[in-house]
Order: structure tokens, then C-alpha cells, then sequence
């Protein structure tokens, strides 16, 4: 699933046609937490602000 940032909320782009700087995740809550405990979010996007993952988290929990 590819993941963009809008105004620090990270949203997935279900077409992959949102602009700007995309990062791909397994849609898998595990992986999820795994790329969160790694802070890897936040890397991958290349912002040093907090992102809010919560929207992205729900979606993932069903």
C-alpha cells in the first residue's frame, strides 16, 4: 500500500496518483507497528515532525 503525508497525517493512496513523497508499506498491522517502533515514518517522508498515524492504524485494524 503506498502512504502519503497530507498536512501531517499519513493517508494511503489507494491509486497511487497523490503527489508528493510516497513510502510503501505492507497492508499488515503488524508491519505497521514494526515501521512506528522504528520510527521509520518519519524517515521515509524526511520530516522531523510528528506524523498522526491513528487514521492509517484504524484502516489497518479492519
Amino acid at each position: 500500500m503506498r502512504l502519503v503525508v497530507r498536512e501531517s497525517h499519513v493517508v494511503p493512496d489507494d491509486r497511487a496518483a497523490l503527489p508528493g513523497r510516497g513510502a510503501w508499506l505492507h497492508p499488515d498491522i503488524e508491519c505497521f507497528r514494526l515501521a512506528e517502533k522504528k520510527r521509520a515514518f518519519a524517515r521515509a517522508f524526511r520530516v522531523r515532525t510528528a506524523l498522526d498515524t491513528n487514521s492509517l492504524e484504524n484502516r489497518l485494524n479492519g
